[in-house]
């Protein structure tokens, strides 16, 4: 009777997608696009009380994720960069598949039952490199690099840095923030959908003054579509 929150035991289980938007910021610096990928997998949430109009819950998922980063091969007038030997604008994009893991402290505001509920979740993320492709339409041995703005320098040695070298930190951790709305509790189920930002705080290649790039972290942007249905429910008549 004295506890300032009114409390809740109610566990549901689901699965989630949605599409990836990933950059690496590099150093030296590598200009790029957006580089586009998808994201799938299960979501757990135990919600624990509701502490004055704050509806508190946790949240876990496990994801395989498509990252990784896009060059923007230009000329100094912004122009494509043109292959000598195709004669066709040079592309280049790395993809990188992961397990992540982020695990989140919730709130939710609005109806817990059959209603409109806006949510903002925080919470550390873990990810795990499980291989790597690279896509490219132009030799890597013999790029265009008299014409473009994309390297830092010039040269076959700074191209085969970005191009060449395999992911070398497996392990990626970092912060990720989550904003969103769902329609809970129908007979169905929960239909949720959330915007969400990953900031990597770990390098996917080695940053010591030996290496080449002094940093090399993720910048993701996420857009997911979530469905869960419940395990567990309190019975509370009076929650709304």
């Amino acid at each position: 009777m004295a506890q300032v929150g009114d409390h809740r035991s109610e566990f549901a289980v689901g699965v989630n997608g949605g599409y990836v938007m990933s950059t690496v910021g590099f150093l030296p610096k590598v200009p790029q696009n957006m580089h586009g990928g998808m994201t799938i997998g299960m979501t757990l949430r135990y919600t624990s009380e509701k502490y004055f109009k704050s509806i508190c819950a946790i949240v876990g998922e496990v994801n395989y994720t498509q990252m990784g980063w896009k060059e923007s091969i230009l000329t100094l007038d912004d122009e494509p960069v043109i292959n000598y030997q195709t004669g066709l604008p040079e592309e280049y994009q790395r993809n990188i598949n992961y397990i992540q893991v982020p695990i989140f402290a919730r709130l939710g505001w609005g109806r817990e039952r059959r209603g409109l509920q806006a949510f903002l979740q925080a919470g550390p993320q873990f990810g795990f490199c499980l291989g790597e492709n690279t896509e490219a339409n132009f030799d890597l041995n013999n790029p265009n690099l008299s014409d473009r703005t994309s390297l830092e320098s010039s040269s076959v040695e700074d191209a085969s840095n970005m191009y060449f070298m395999p992911v070398e930190k497996k392990f990626d951790y970092g912060i990720a923030v989550g904003i969103g709305a769902e329609f809970s509790h129908t007979k169905v189920g929960h239909f949720l959908v959330e915007g969400r930002y990953y900031y990597g705080l770990g390098n996917i290649y080695g940053s010591t003054k030996r290496d080449y790039f002094s940093i090399s972290n993720y910048s993701t942007f996420y857009v997911k579509m979530s469905y869960l249905f419940d395990i567990s429910k309190t019975k509370n008549t009076k929650i709304k």
